[in-house]
Protein backbone atom coordinates (compact mmCIF):
# COMPACT_ATOMS: atom_id res chain seq x y z
CA UNK A 1 0.00 0.00 0.00
CA UNK A 2 1.39 3.36 -1.06
CA UNK A 3 2.27 5.78 1.70
CA UNK A 4 0.24 8.99 1.83
CA UNK A 5 2.44 12.07 1.33
CA UNK A 6 2.99 14.31 4.36
CA UNK A 7 0.63 16.95 2.94
CA UNK A 8 -2.13 14.36 2.51
CA UNK A 9 -4.10 13.16 -0.49
CA UNK A 10 -3.21 15.06 -3.67
CA UNK A 11 -5.93 16.49 -5.93
CA UNK A 12 -4.62 17.61 -9.33
CA UNK A 13 -6.84 20.03 -11.27
CA UNK A 14 -6.56 21.27 -14.88
CA UNK A 15 -8.42 23.81 -17.01
CA UNK A 16 -7.07 25.53 -20.09
CA UNK A 17 -3.58 26.85 -19.35
CA UNK A 18 -4.04 26.47 -15.59
CA UNK A 19 -3.05 23.57 -13.35
CA UNK A 20 -3.37 23.32 -9.59
CA UNK A 21 -2.78 20.79 -6.82
CA UNK A 22 -4.78 20.80 -3.60
CA UNK A 23 -3.55 18.79 -0.61
CA UNK A 24 -6.05 17.31 1.84
CA UNK A 25 -4.27 18.34 5.07
CA UNK A 26 -5.67 21.78 5.81
CA UNK A 27 -7.39 21.79 2.38
CA UNK A 28 -4.19 23.50 1.25
CA UNK A 29 -3.48 25.00 -2.16
CA UNK A 30 -0.13 23.32 -2.77
CA UNK A 31 0.54 24.79 -6.21
CA UNK A 32 -1.10 26.90 -8.91
CA UNK A 33 0.48 27.47 -12.31
CA UNK A 34 -0.48 29.29 -15.51
CA UNK A 35 1.35 28.43 -18.70
CA UNK A 36 3.93 26.70 -16.53
CA UNK A 37 4.71 29.64 -14.22
CA UNK A 38 3.92 29.72 -10.53
CA UNK A 39 1.14 32.03 -9.34
CA UNK A 40 1.67 31.01 -5.69
CA UNK A 41 4.72 29.85 -3.76
CA UNK A 42 4.42 26.05 -3.95
CA UNK A 43 5.58 23.28 -1.65
CA UNK A 44 6.26 19.60 -2.26
CA UNK A 45 3.68 16.87 -1.74
CA UNK A 46 5.89 15.00 0.73
CA UNK A 47 7.04 18.15 2.52
CA UNK A 48 5.76 19.23 5.90
CA UNK A 49 3.79 22.29 4.80
CA UNK A 50 5.85 25.42 5.54
CA UNK A 51 3.89 27.39 8.14
CA UNK A 52 0.43 28.21 6.77
CA UNK A 53 1.30 28.27 3.06
CA UNK A 54 -1.91 27.82 1.03
CA UNK A 55 -4.02 26.62 3.96
CA UNK A 56 -7.75 27.13 4.55
CA UNK A 57 -8.21 29.07 7.80
CA UNK A 58 -11.14 28.26 10.12
CA UNK A 59 -12.96 28.87 12.42
CA UNK A 60 -10.97 32.09 12.62
CA UNK A 61 -8.30 33.66 10.40
CA UNK A 62 -5.38 35.62 11.80
CA UNK A 63 -4.97 35.90 15.58
CA UNK A 64 -6.89 35.67 18.81
CA UNK A 65 -4.83 37.83 21.16
CA UNK A 66 -3.55 35.74 24.08
CA UNK A 67 -5.84 32.95 22.81
CA UNK A 68 -8.55 34.32 25.09
CA UNK A 69 -12.01 35.65 24.31
CA UNK A 70 -15.50 36.06 25.70
CA UNK A 71 -18.57 34.90 23.78
CA UNK A 72 -22.22 34.74 24.87
CA UNK A 73 -21.26 35.40 28.47
CA UNK A 74 -18.61 32.67 28.72
CA UNK A 75 -14.83 32.97 28.82
CA UNK A 76 -12.76 30.77 26.51
CA UNK A 77 -9.07 29.94 26.17
CA UNK A 78 -7.69 28.19 23.10
CA UNK A 79 -4.15 26.78 22.76
CA UNK A 80 -1.43 29.27 21.87
CA UNK A 81 -0.19 28.23 18.44
CA UNK A 82 1.99 31.33 18.05
CA UNK A 83 3.95 30.99 21.30
CA UNK A 84 6.60 33.60 20.49
CA UNK A 85 3.89 36.27 20.41
CA UNK A 86 1.48 34.53 22.78
CA UNK A 87 -1.48 34.26 20.39
CA UNK A 88 -3.74 31.62 18.85
CA UNK A 89 -3.01 31.80 15.13
CA UNK A 90 -5.17 30.88 12.13
CA UNK A 91 -7.82 28.70 13.69
CA UNK A 92 -8.20 24.97 14.21
CA UNK A 93 -8.33 23.67 10.62
CA UNK A 94 -4.74 23.92 9.33
CA UNK A 95 -3.79 20.36 10.32
CA UNK A 96 -7.18 18.71 9.87
CA UNK A 97 -7.52 15.98 7.25
CA UNK A 98 -10.23 17.05 4.78
CA UNK A 99 -12.20 14.20 3.22
CA UNK A 100 -13.15 14.13 -0.45
CA UNK A 101 -16.81 14.91 -1.10
CA UNK A 102 -16.70 15.35 -4.87
CA UNK A 103 -13.96 15.36 -7.51
CA UNK A 104 -13.67 16.15 -11.20
CA UNK A 105 -10.89 17.13 -13.60
CA UNK A 106 -11.33 20.82 -12.76
CA UNK A 107 -12.76 20.81 -9.26
CA UNK A 108 -12.61 19.17 -5.86
CA UNK A 109 -14.85 19.54 -2.82
CA UNK A 110 -13.38 18.68 0.57
CA UNK A 111 -14.91 18.65 4.05
CA UNK A 112 -13.78 18.41 7.66
CA UNK A 113 -15.41 18.85 11.05
CA UNK A 114 -14.19 21.19 13.74
CA UNK A 115 -15.25 19.17 16.76
CA UNK A 116 -16.17 20.74 20.12
CA UNK A 117 -13.03 21.19 22.18
CA UNK A 118 -11.52 23.24 24.95
CA UNK A 119 -11.76 26.88 23.96
CA UNK A 120 -14.12 26.26 21.02
CA UNK A 121 -17.03 24.12 22.27
CA UNK A 122 -19.00 24.05 18.99
CA UNK A 123 -19.27 21.55 16.12
CA UNK A 124 -18.85 23.27 12.76
CA UNK A 125 -18.72 21.46 9.41
CA UNK A 126 -16.31 23.15 7.02
CA UNK A 127 -16.69 22.42 3.31
CA UNK A 128 -14.54 23.94 0.61
CA UNK A 129 -14.58 23.70 -3.17
CA UNK A 130 -11.67 24.55 -5.42
CA UNK A 131 -12.86 25.16 -8.98
CA UNK A 132 -10.36 25.71 -11.79
CA UNK A 133 -11.59 27.32 -15.00
CA UNK A 134 -10.17 29.30 -17.89
CA UNK A 135 -10.47 32.49 -15.79
CA UNK A 136 -8.54 31.19 -12.77
CA UNK A 137 -8.96 29.28 -9.52
CA UNK A 138 -11.96 29.99 -7.28
CA UNK A 139 -12.14 28.68 -3.73
CA UNK A 140 -15.43 28.71 -1.82
CA UNK A 141 -15.66 27.94 1.90
CA UNK A 142 -18.97 27.09 3.57
CA UNK A 143 -19.46 26.62 7.31
CA UNK A 144 -22.50 24.99 8.94
CA UNK A 145 -23.07 25.14 12.68
CA UNK A 146 -24.24 21.74 13.94
CA UNK A 147 -24.25 22.82 17.59
CA UNK A 148 -27.18 23.63 19.84
CA UNK A 149 -25.79 27.13 20.47
CA UNK A 150 -24.57 30.02 18.33
CA UNK A 151 -20.88 29.90 17.40
CA UNK A 152 -18.34 32.59 16.44
CA UNK A 153 -16.93 32.10 12.96
CA UNK A 154 -14.43 33.47 10.48
CA UNK A 155 -12.44 32.17 7.53
CA UNK A 156 -9.95 33.06 4.84
CA UNK A 157 -7.16 31.61 2.67
CA UNK A 158 -3.38 31.93 3.01
CA UNK A 159 -1.73 31.92 -0.45
CA UNK A 160 1.62 33.55 -1.12
CA UNK A 161 1.20 35.16 -4.55
CA UNK A 162 4.03 35.23 -7.09
CA UNK A 163 4.05 37.89 -9.80
CA UNK A 164 6.96 36.59 -11.85
CA UNK A 165 10.68 35.83 -11.89
CA UNK A 166 11.80 39.09 -10.31
CA UNK A 167 12.36 39.72 -6.61
CA UNK A 168 9.40 40.78 -4.45
CA UNK A 169 10.97 44.22 -3.97
CA UNK A 170 10.63 44.82 -7.73
CA UNK A 171 6.98 43.79 -7.95
CA UNK A 172 4.28 46.43 -8.37
CA UNK A 173 1.36 46.20 -5.93
CA UNK A 174 -2.12 47.64 -6.29
CA UNK A 175 -4.10 47.34 -3.04
CA UNK A 176 -7.45 49.23 -3.04
CA UNK A 177 -7.62 49.76 0.73
CA UNK A 178 -8.21 53.07 2.53
CA UNK A 179 -7.62 51.86 6.11
CA UNK A 180 -4.95 49.85 7.87
CA UNK A 181 -5.03 48.16 11.28
CA UNK A 182 -1.96 49.21 13.24
CA UNK A 183 -0.36 46.73 15.64
CA UNK A 184 2.13 46.54 18.48
CA UNK A 185 5.33 44.50 18.49
CA UNK A 186 3.27 41.32 19.13
CA UNK A 187 1.07 42.09 16.10
CA UNK A 188 -1.87 42.69 18.44
CA UNK A 189 -4.31 45.25 16.97
CA UNK A 190 -4.01 48.76 18.40
CA UNK A 191 -5.76 51.28 16.15
CA UNK A 192 -7.58 51.50 12.81
CA UNK A 193 -6.22 54.41 10.77
CA UNK A 194 -6.30 55.74 7.24
CA UNK A 195 -3.44 54.47 5.09
CA UNK A 196 -2.21 58.07 4.95
CA UNK A 197 -0.92 57.59 8.52
CA UNK A 198 2.22 56.28 6.77
CA UNK A 199 1.58 56.43 3.01
CA UNK A 200 5.04 55.26 2.04
CA UNK A 201 4.36 52.00 3.86
CA UNK A 202 0.61 51.48 3.62
CA UNK A 203 -0.89 53.37 0.66
CA UNK A 204 -0.91 51.21 -2.46
CA UNK A 205 -4.19 52.50 -3.86
CA UNK A 206 -2.16 53.70 -6.82
CA UNK A 207 -0.01 50.83 -8.08
CA UNK A 208 3.66 51.17 -7.18
CA UNK A 209 6.72 49.05 -6.47
CA UNK A 210 6.84 47.33 -3.07
CA UNK A 211 10.53 48.09 -2.62
CA UNK A 212 11.89 47.45 0.86
CA UNK A 213 8.49 47.88 2.54
CA UNK A 214 7.72 45.21 5.16
CA UNK A 215 4.06 44.44 5.79
CA UNK A 216 2.13 42.09 8.05
CA UNK A 217 -1.05 44.14 8.41
CA UNK A 218 -4.80 43.91 7.94
CA UNK A 219 -6.46 46.39 5.61
CA UNK A 220 -10.11 47.39 5.18
CA UNK A 221 -12.09 50.26 3.64
CA UNK A 222 -11.81 48.33 0.38
CA UNK A 223 -12.75 50.07 -2.85
CA UNK A 224 -14.72 47.70 -5.05
CA UNK A 225 -15.56 47.69 -8.72
CA UNK A 226 -19.04 47.83 -10.23
CA UNK A 227 -19.11 44.03 -9.93
CA UNK A 228 -18.70 44.35 -6.14
CA UNK A 229 -15.24 42.79 -6.15
CA UNK A 230 -12.11 44.03 -4.44
CA UNK A 231 -9.03 43.23 -6.52
CA UNK A 232 -5.37 43.09 -5.51
CA UNK A 233 -2.98 43.13 -8.46
CA UNK A 234 0.67 42.18 -8.40
CA UNK A 235 2.94 42.54 -11.43
CA UNK A 236 6.58 41.81 -12.26
CA UNK A 237 8.86 44.02 -14.41
CA UNK A 238 8.97 41.15 -16.92
CA UNK A 239 5.30 41.80 -17.74
CA UNK A 240 3.75 38.85 -15.92
CA UNK A 241 1.45 39.14 -12.91
CA UNK A 242 -1.26 37.72 -10.71
CA UNK A 243 -4.42 39.06 -9.15
CA UNK A 244 -6.75 38.02 -6.34
CA UNK A 245 -10.39 39.13 -6.10
CA UNK A 246 -13.23 38.63 -3.62
CA UNK A 247 -16.67 39.99 -2.81
CA UNK A 248 -18.26 41.65 0.24
CA UNK A 249 -18.12 38.40 2.26
CA UNK A 250 -14.54 39.44 3.04
CA UNK A 251 -14.36 43.09 4.19
CA UNK A 252 -10.75 42.65 5.37
CA UNK A 253 -7.48 41.49 3.82
CA UNK A 254 -4.17 40.66 5.48
CA UNK A 255 -1.07 41.46 3.42
CA UNK A 256 2.31 40.02 4.42
CA UNK A 257 5.63 40.41 2.64
CA UNK A 258 6.83 37.07 4.07
CA UNK A 259 9.73 38.58 5.93
CA UNK A 260 11.85 36.01 7.71
CA UNK A 261 15.56 35.56 8.16
CA UNK A 262 17.38 37.11 5.18
CA UNK A 263 18.80 34.37 3.01
CA UNK A 264 16.57 31.68 4.53
CA UNK A 265 14.12 29.72 2.33
CA UNK A 266 10.81 31.55 1.92
CA UNK A 267 12.10 34.98 2.93
CA UNK A 268 10.19 37.51 0.79
CA UNK A 269 9.50 34.70 -1.71
CA UNK A 270 5.88 35.75 -2.23
CA UNK A 271 3.25 38.20 -1.07
CA UNK A 272 0.64 36.69 1.23
CA UNK A 273 -2.78 38.11 0.32
CA UNK A 274 -5.42 36.80 2.72
CA UNK A 275 -9.03 37.98 2.24
CA UNK A 276 -10.78 37.59 5.60
CA UNK A 277 -14.40 37.55 6.68
CA UNK A 278 -13.32 39.28 9.89
CA UNK A 279 -10.52 41.33 11.37
CA UNK A 280 -7.64 40.05 13.49
CA UNK A 281 -8.84 39.24 17.03
CA UNK A 282 -12.47 39.47 15.87
CA UNK A 283 -13.49 36.99 18.57
CA UNK A 284 -12.87 39.92 20.94
CA UNK A 285 -15.09 42.22 18.88
CA UNK A 286 -16.40 44.08 21.93
CA UNK A 287 -12.87 45.31 22.67
CA UNK A 288 -12.70 47.45 19.53
CA UNK A 289 -14.40 50.63 18.36
CA UNK A 290 -14.72 49.46 14.74
CA UNK A 291 -16.68 46.65 13.07
CA UNK A 292 -14.51 43.56 13.17
CA UNK A 293 -16.91 41.61 10.94
CA UNK A 294 -17.30 38.72 13.38
CA UNK A 295 -19.88 36.22 12.07
CA UNK A 296 -22.21 34.62 14.61
CA UNK A 297 -23.50 31.31 13.25
CA UNK A 298 -26.83 30.38 14.74
CA UNK A 299 -27.62 26.68 15.25
CA UNK A 300 -28.17 25.09 11.84
CA UNK A 301 -27.09 28.24 9.99
CA UNK A 302 -24.45 28.47 7.27
CA UNK A 303 -22.04 31.12 6.01
CA UNK A 304 -20.13 31.25 2.72
CA UNK A 305 -17.17 33.16 1.34
CA UNK A 306 -15.10 32.84 -1.83
CA UNK A 307 -12.10 34.32 -3.66
CA UNK A 308 -10.31 33.86 -6.97
CA UNK A 309 -6.67 33.85 -8.09
CA UNK A 310 -5.93 34.53 -11.75
CA UNK A 311 -2.96 35.27 -13.97
CA UNK A 312 -2.31 38.74 -15.37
Amino acid sequence: MARTPLSGTQHALRAGDYEAVVASVGASLRSLRFEGRDLVVPFDADELRPAYRGVTLAPWPNRIVDGAYSFAGSEHQVPLTEPARGHALHGLSPWLEFDTVDKGSGHVTLAAVVEPQTGYPWRVVVETTYSLRADGLTQTVTARNESADAAPWGTGPHPYLVAGPGALDSWTLELPAAEVLLTDDRLSPTELRGVDVDPARFDFRAARAIGAVALDHAFTGLVRGQDGLAVVRLSDPSGTGVQMSWDAACPWVQVHTADGVPGAPGHRAGLAVEPMTCAPDAFNADSYDYDTGLIVLEPGASAEASWRIAAL
